[in-house]
């Protein structure tokens, strides 16, 4: 039998979803199948509702649903998971018709890409209290090596890798504070308030990109010292840009140090193991307000 020139299953692997196309006619026998026998992944995930008067049944999912899995190399970020086709038993239970099969799909997408570290630069507001005649506080937001020893030296990262950041602030003769990381934001331009843009800590100091299904974004506990703060961000690019660089800035804030955490001065993480907000420091009632759409200003 002469095979056809189009494939029994396409594969179109996109920016954060795959689409798979189904032949009704699966195996070139001339007998087509019918698209309750198809499912993908071991989600068992149902294809798009079908159009009879088409010879190809399509599923459309996001990387991460149906079952898939990921594996990460050094180079690419694989994503795999498998078509099923069921048959539905025979009027008669004696005899089988056709014989399940299994499909198995691959999604390949490049892990390289940086960050430049010359968008990291912090912009801050001076705190009226912390302000005098004689001195200013310093602030710094600093890209970290894998131990939090020192600065990093390379701004390149790869999808799949961890950014460490470390705010600090250093004055002399003031008294003691405490850093909190207000908000920060990630762009394409050095614009902040460009498109597109997205938040990775905001709401006073709630770092809601560890709400993401897929992040391990967190604050890192506990703290070297009062004036310093550490978090970790998953590396990330947006979607359909071209360009290879981000552009992070962040507000930093300060408190003095003997006074207590509260829904104003906060370093807020979301923990999958029990589904609710942790701070750094003081109780969870101060991270109450991370899943609504604002906080209290102070």
């Amino acid at each position: 039998r002469a095979l056809s020139p189009r494939p029994a299953v396409a594969v179109r692997c996109q920016e954060g979803q795959l689409a798979v196309t189904v032949r009704r006619d699966l195996f070139g026998t001339g007998r087509p199948v019918r698209a309750a026998e198809l499912r993908l992944g071991t989600a068992s995930c149902p294809p798009l509702s079908p159009n009879p008067a088409q010879d190809f049944v399509t599923f459309v999912a996001a990387l991460h649903e149906c079952g898939s899995t990921l594996q990460v190399t050094p180079d690419s970020l694989i994503y795999r998971t498998i078509l099923f086709y069921k048959p539905t038993l025979s009027g008669n239970p004696l005899i089988v018709r056709a014989t399940p099969a299994e499909v198995p799909i691959e999604c390949h997408y490049p892990r390289k890409g940086n960050v430049s570290s010359g968008a990291v630069h912090p912009t801050w507001a001076p705190f009226r209290s912390t302000v005098s005649a004689q001195e200013r506080l310093r602030f710094s937001l600093r890209l970290m090596d894998d131990d939090w020893s020192r600065e990093r030296l390379s701004n390149g990262f790869q999808l799949g890798d961890s950014l460490r950041f470390q705010a600090d602030v250093t004055s002399e003769g003031h008294v003691p504070l405490r850093l909190f990381v207000d908000q920060c934001v990630a762009t394409a331009t050095p614009d902040r308030s460009s498109y597109p843009s997205y938040a990775l800590i905001d709401r006073g100091g709630c770092l809601v990109d560890s709400r993401a299904e897929d992040s391990g974004s967190a604050f890192v506990s506990p703290r070297p010292r009062p004036e310093s703060l550490r978090f970790l961000v998953d590396a990330f690019k947006f979607a359909g840009d071209a360009g290879n660089l981000l552009y992070i800035s962040c507000h930093l804030r300060v408190s003095p140090a003997a006074q207590a955490p509260n829904p104003w001065n906060k370093a807020c993480s979301f923990s999958k193991g029990s589904g609710l907000w942790a701070p750094l420091e003081g109780t969870a009632a101060i991270c109450s307000c991370c899943d609504t759409l604002s906080c209290p200003s102070p």
